[in-house]
């Protein structure tokens, strides 16, 4: 490896025009690279040896094609440090790392630019000197990003109005453009864009479709009634996505949507030619994020469907109505997500939830990208008000809550589960243990994930859901045929424990990979 010493030479991006200084590179004493240098993996490895170079590259044209640089000029301006985002920000609490304070994670982003790409800074390396960008500095950088969850509470605090979330955004994307990106998001998000089934879990569509035939069977056997999960249908006044997770571990929350647009007669249907809403790119590169939201969008023209209706997941949901409309290049197409469907089909009177089902104490967690901006926040509340006789609130709550832990795409690296386990989700845990809650309903496949390995982890005898698992059990389905108590029983913490949940899961994934062995053969 290489170690830079702080004498300066100027060097030009020649492909992009803009003028850099780095290190002047002199060899020192060898080191082995190391193949995984960060406590999450990356996937080109071993990194590049000239990282620092590559970094200010991808900075360069990520500020000349798009709108980042009025955002970092403003930031760059009115930055103040003051501190008061580690009040709100929930692994320093844990850590009192003053790393880890948001504003401090922010300036080195926001100092590089100041550096590097403002008149200002480029005088005063000229006249006065100043430290070149390293690579050891890069290594800081990439370090600390991922320690964030993006979850943007700090937002919230900030006086000046600084959405560090935004930034830490801009500094992971510089670093995947740079060539340094966390495996467990590059490998899914290829598979779904270049990969032969062309979602992020390889689920095949035969797989899918007897998946989903067996859920509809399933339901009928429980409730007494029939459900559809239509297919390619063309003219549908909804095209569905939902993560392709919720097909191999969230059997409740499919059958309980599916129940809601039947029950209501809405119409709608899934596309056999995209049927995956998670965007990865969300959490790391804007290209993946627009690459991603157009498959949505071509499989519901493809369609001729009206809307875009987005399943129980908030970073899904966020990516697609916030960022549709800034990549959609034709016809516009409104994004809703299931739950502000599900409380407008309530309101009207189109649904029949029964108030006596649920008997636990439950408790809701605001999916951070749900909640933050105050988009999807009094609707589920609302439903569970319905029917819920013991629901009691998190403190805080709503646009203020605590993320689960597992934001900002750092759930799906398993290599971090210490991390997200005593650190990232601690705040939550303890929330939710305050409560008392049996059920705590997160309707995100994100959070699930991270709740569900928070509570096993903590050894707390919580069961988590989705909101439309409870609906599920509790809606009356037109034309119902009574099958027996068991049709409405809700289990209890105890009878249904993480460990309990996981098995579940493994055995709806085991009858998926039993239909992909059927298609290959």
């Amino acid at each position: 490896m290489v170690e830079t010493v702080k004498e300066t030479k100027t060097e030009t991006i020649a492909e992009h025009g803009t003028t850099v200084e780095t290190g002047a590179e002199r060899k020192a004493a060898p080191a082995p690279p190391k193949l995984q240098p960060y406590f999450y993996h990356v996937d080109r490895v071993p990194i590049p040896e000239d990282r620092a170079q590559k970094f200010l590259q991808s900075f360069a044209v990520i500020l000349r094609h798009t709108n980042y640089r009025f955002v970092l000029d403003m930031y760059a301006r009115s930055m103040t440090r003051c501190g008061r985002c580690a009040t709100s920000c929930p692994v320093y609490q844990v850590t009192g790392d003053p790393k880890d304070i948001p504003c401090a994670r922010s300036k080195l982003i926001v100092d590089i630019y100041k550096r590097y790409f403002t008149p200002g800074g480029w005088l005063r390396a000229k006249f006065i000197g100043d430290d070149p960008l390293t690579n050891q500095k890069v290594d800081e950088i990439a370090e600390s990003l991922y320690r964030c969850t993006a979850c943007r509470r700090c937002s919230i605090e900030c006086p000046m109005g600084i959405d560090h979330g935004l930034i830490t955004h801009l500094g992971r994307y510089a670093l995947s453009e740079a060539g340094i990106e966390p495996k467990g998001l590059v490998v899914s998000t290829r598979e779904q864009l270049e990969g032969k089934t062309r979602n992020t879990s390889s689920v095949p569509l035969p797989a899918l479709v007897d998946s989903l035939e067996f859920l509809e069977e399933d339901f009928e056997s429980i409730k007494g009634a029939k459900i559809r999960f239509p297919m390619d249908e063309e003219g549908a006044e909804y095209v569905f996505f939902t993560p392709v997770s919720d097909y191999l571990m969230e059997a409740e929350s499919l059958m309980g949507i599916a129940a809601v647009m039947t029950a209501a007669g809405v119409s709608w249907t899934l596309g056999s030619q995209c049927y995956d809403a998670i965007n990865y790119g969300l959490f790391y590169n804007d290209w993946v994020l627009d690459r991603v939201n157009n498959t949505l969008l071509d499989e519901t023209r493809r369609l001729k469907g009206d809307k875009i209706l987005i399943g129980e997941c908030g970073h899904a949901s966020r990516a697609a109505k916030m960022f549709i409309p800034t990549f959609n290049r034709g016809k516009p197409i409104p994004v809703i997500n299931i739950m502000e469907l599900t409380y407008k089909l309530l309101e009207a009177g189109k649904l029949e939830l029964d108030p006596n089902v649920v008997t636990e104490r439950v408790t809701y967690h605001d999916p951070c990208n749900l909640a933050r901006t105050g988009w999807v926040v009094d609707q589920p509340r609302a439903i569970l008000h319905a029917f819920v006789k013991d629901f009691v609130e998190m403190t805080p709550n709503r646009q203020n809550n605590y993320c689960c832990g597992g934001g900002g795409g750092t759930v799906s690296l398993d290599e971090i589960h210490k991390f997200r386990m005593e650190i990232g989700g601690r705040r939550k845990m303890e929330q939710i243990r305050a409560t008392g809650a049996e059920i705590v309903v997160a309707p995100c496949a994100n959070c699930k994930k991270q709740l569900r390995e928070l509570m096993n982890y903590h050894q707390l005898p919580v069961q988590v859901m989705g909101l439309h698992d409870l609906i599920m059990r509790a809606i009356r389905m037109p034309g119902a045929v009574p099958v027996g108590k068991e049709a409405n029983a809700t289990p209890t913490a105890t009878e249904i424990s993480p460990a309990t949940s996981s098995r579940e899961g493994a055995t709806q994934e085991s009858q998926v990979d039993a239909a992909v062995k059927s298609s290959d053969s």
